[in-house]
Formats: C-alpha cells, structure tokens, sequence
C-alpha cells in the first residue's frame, strides 16, 4: 500500500474451513454483535496469561499456531480453528474461479517438487477439509505439508512412505464435497 493512500474496501472476510462467510468491517470495533446487543470485547496480552480475549470478563486464551500467507491457525480457549482472511477482490477472484471450475469431479494433488515421501496422511476414503495436510514431502532435508486446496473425499492416494517422487507427480485424488 503507498503511503497516503486509502483504503478502498471497508470489510474483510474470514472463511472457515467449511467457507462459512463471517464480515469484518474496517476498522474492527472492540465489540462484537449477538442479535441486537452489541458486547465490549478486549484483545489483551501480558507476561502472566499472554494473549487472551476478555469478555464479559472472563479471559479466553488465544495462540496463533500457524499462518501462511492469508491462512490461519489459532488456538481459542484450547479449540483449534483454521480460517482465511480475504479482501472484497479477493473474494470476488475465488468466487469466478470456483464457478469455473464446477464441472470439475476430481481435483488432483501433484507434488511441488521432487522428493521422498516421509508420510501419507490421509487414506483413501477418509474425508478431508480444505487445507488439511496430506502428504509429509521431504525436499532439500526440509520436511514439506502437502495440502488439500478443497474439501472432500481421498478418492485415490498414490504415493507410500520412503517413495521418491519428482516435480509434478501425482500424490492423490480428491473428490470435492458437494455443496
């Protein structure tokens, strides 16, 4: 963003897992809104309990256990969520892409490089949610995740342990969930 510049959008939206919609409005107010009533709520942090969330004062732990790029993981009263942050653009780009790709029955999953496979986590059958690691790939003495970029069925896992693949292989099939 160049300085001076404003900020053309006035919300943001997190998607869950499942691409459950939730609008944030610029700039995020200290409250949240359940039904009509609007309640005070406080992102706090100190060397005693670390970052917590105050409402209706009671403190509720929070920890960002991962993020990537616009992905999250966070740790909220010890429950786990994974969600993505985007823009109005953004959402307007994945929403034409996802149209795009709806007569699509099976989404492969190809490695990003070559490399030995360290382990499979997912089993054909299984369902997995969008983001959800598959495949522990080890490049350059680097143990990479390999994840899912939708939700759904393992169709097909083509890979084992200790296997060697190169760029472009393909690790498994997915069956998308029918929404």
């Amino acid at each position: 963003m160049i300085m001076g510049e404003k900020i053309k959008h006035k919300k943001l939206y997190a998607l869950s897992q499942t691409d459950k919609k939730h609008i944030f409005s610029i700039p995020l107010r200290e409250s949240i809104k359940i039904g009509k009533r609007e309640y005070p709520i406080f992102l706090k942090s100190d060397e005693k309990h670390g970052t917590y969330i105050l409402w209706k004062n009671r403190r509720y732990p929070v920890e960002i256990v991962r993020s990537r790029q616009n992905r999250y993981e966070i740790l909220f009263n010890d429950v786990s969520y994974n969600f993505t942050v985007e823009t109005p653009f953004s959402m307007q780009r994945r929403t034409f892409l996802a149209s795009s790709v709806k007569g699509k029955t099976t989404e492969i999953i190809k490695a990003p490089m070559p490399g030995k496979i360290i382990d499979v986590l997912a089993k054909e059958g299984s369902t997995v949610s969008r983001g959800e690691a598959v495949v522990i790939l080890e490049a350059m003495k680097m143990q990479n995740e390999i994840q899912t970029p939708v939700a759904g069925t393992v169709k097909r896992v083509h890979v084992r342990p200790d296997m060697n693949v190169m760029k472009d292989d393909i690790l498994a099939e997915i069956e998308p969930a029918v929404k």
